[in-house]
């Protein structure tokens, strides 16, 4: 795993880290190479019941590296060309390129990711927070759809994204104007969870929480919401059903209900 991403384990939970703090977490190539490894390891990480997605130093994240904006007006960055290199078009994970996948791939773990956003969460930054479960932000961290300021469009999943969390007319007025606004105005506009004097203080808290719970449940309550984000009720209703039997009367929802029963703490096998 490359010091770009750094990710630490302890009691279920998972600490990752974005590690690029002098440059307040940009992403050049070799940050979303990071960001990518680190969601594929945890994919398969046995034994992780929740993830706390933070960066080090001042900032979450500020976006696209500023060297691939000098590159794009010097011609020595193709048209087409991704910032994780490649073609924009290609498809390297499923429906979504590389980029697209730095921000997606929070979606596709199979626990539950919370972001703990202070300091600034800028284009990219904004949209891989966006991939989080649940997202924690400082009342004063600055936030931005940033891309429409270099003449661009958000291209790491960021409108399939927002759609679900803002209402349409507060999206379109963001990503046309680039506008910063504040953690408190997310929280208003649908982007933040919560308002937190320290996000990642909480979001450990609230991890700790989720990795004292049935980790086969949370696991069926991440896949439904996945499909419920693009599914048709129908699909919705009968994967409800078809997670509820898998779970009734396995060992891990037994010890759930002998654990409450007996006042107890729960021993959960992953």
């Amino acid at each position: 795993m490359s010091e770009r991403v750094t990710i630490q384990i302890e009691d279920g939970v998972a600490d990752v880290r974005f590690n690029r703090p002098d440059k307040m977490n940009a992403l050049d190539s070799e940050q979303f190479a990071a960001i990518l490894a680190a969601g594929e390891r945890l994919k398969t990480e046995k034994g992780v019941r929740c993830v706390v997605l933070s960066g080090e130093g001042k900032a979450f994240c500020a976006g696209l590296d500023m060297g691939n904006f000098g590159k794009m007006a010097d011609g020595s960055r193709k048209a087409g060309e991704s910032s994780t290199g490649g073609a924009l078009d290609d498809r390297t994970h499923g429906e979504a390129n590389s980029a697209q996948y730095a921000a997606l791939v929070w979606r596709d773990l199979p626990m539950p990711v919370i972001a703990a956003v202070h300091g600034v969460a800028f284009g990219g930054g904004f949209q891989i927070m966006l991939g989080a479960d649940i997202r924690y932000t400082a009342p004063d961290t600055k936030l931005s759809v940033m891309e429409a300021k270099w003449g661009l469009v958000p291209d790491m999943a960021g409108f399939v994204l927002m759609r679900h969390l803002a209402r349409e007319d507060v999206v379109r007025e963001l990503t046309y104007t680039a506008r910063i606004f504040s953690g408190e105005e997310a929280y208003h506009y649908g982007f933040a969870t919560r308002i937190c004097a320290d996000p990642r203080a909480e979001a450990f808290k609230t991890a700790r929480e989720i990795a004292s719970k049935n980790p086969d449940a949370m696991r069926a309550d991440k896949r439904i919401f996945k499909l419920a984000a693009m599914g048709s009720s129908a699909d919705v209703l009968k994967a409800e059903s078809i997670e509820q039997v898998k779970l009734i009367g396995s060992p891990n929802q037994v010890e759930a209900v002998m654990s409450n029963l007996q006042k107890r703490a729960a021993n959960y096998k992953d």
